[in-house]
């Protein structure tokens, strides 16, 4: 069975969208010049795979799972078919909480004649399975073993604090669970530029998404579109953001090389509407700029 690895992608499925014109010397892709610039005042950001790697390669661990799961009804369906209807529902609810997943995989199990069992329960499996995989980084970076910029994106932090400097009032929200987002920004060490301001899954799902996050920020503050901006590296906040008439800087990072262009990635931010695509964030001060009107 071919697993999707860090550039890897579907050719059968991957849209090979024309490059959109890119910043004079810059790697900042520029899809949507007509965004209105000079007037961002509210900043949100997605946190795993746009500021964080601590939980790099978790795709990796969820999408075999669940296809153990599917594969053990006997259906007769070949590994890498289970395989691919798995993938695919797990990076177009990438962005929701962790809970979506699983109540879909609940939903393919009963649509085969099995039982499933409570979404809640694949969830625990899948956090369990997930903490082996990113349990020495966590201590790593705790007892200095890894540095908290080997944890983060390339120009994260420094794309963040650079938006603080300016009076931009920044938002974090995460589809992973809230007590690990909360610990993990303190880890890679950016929380305290978003607090109070950082949300993720909670127990009562209904109570919680990035959509609501976003209209309690409009709402709050009485915004107009533009003068929010969603940075993120998945297809939910960058749709979101867009519905609300605001602009959406998609970060098609890849994770395992910490450089250069994720092109699974990139197709989704352009399906979902990103205005500027950046690989990682080396060239923020040049992205904030032209956000700002200022180049």
């Amino acid at each position: 069975m071919r697993r999707l690895q860090n550039a890897e992608f579907r050719e059968d499925e991957f849209h090979d969208y024309e490059v959109g014109p890119k910043l004079p010397g810059l790697d900042i892709e520029v899809r949507n010049p007509d965004i209105p610039r000079g007037v961002m005042k509210f900043a949100l950001f997605d946190f795993d795979g746009t500021i964080s790697l601590i939980r790099q390669g978790w795709q990796d661990v969820m999408i075999p799972m669940l296809v153990e799961k599917l594969a053990a009804l006997g259906t007769g369906e070949t590994e890498q078919e289970l395989y691919t209807l798995v993938e695919d529902f797990v990076v177009t609810l990438t962005g929701k909480q962790t809970i979506y997943q699983m109540m879909r995989l609940a939903e393919e199990i009963h649509k085969r004649g099995g039982t499933p069992k409570q979404p809640v329960e694949y969830k625990r499996e899948y956090l369990q399975r997930l903490w082996e995989r990113i349990e020495d980084r966590i201590r790593g970076v705790q007892d200095g073993t890894y540095t908290q910029e080997q944890m983060r994106i390339p120009g994260a932090l420094e794309l963040v604090q650079e938006l603080a400097g300016r009076g931009v009032q920044l938002y974090l929200a995460s589809g992973t669970d809230i007590e690990y987002v909360t610990h993990e920004a303190e880890l890679v060490g950016v929380a305290e530029y978003f607090a109070p301001y950082i949300y993720g899954a909670v127990d009562t799902y209904k109570d919680f998404s990035k959509k609501m996050v976003i209209e309690q920020i409009i709402t709050e503050n009485d915004l107009h579109g533009p003068e929010l901006v969603a940075f993120g590296d998945g297809y939910v906040e960058i749709l979101n953001v867009k519905e609300v008439g605001g602009v959406a800087v998609g970060a098609a990072t890849d994770e395992y090389q910490r450089r250069g262009i994720n092109p699974w990635k990139r197709n989704r931010l352009v399906q979902a509407g990103a205005d500027i695509i950046v690989p990682e964030f080396r060239e923020h001060t040049d992205l904030v700029r032209y956000l700002m009107a200022e180049e």
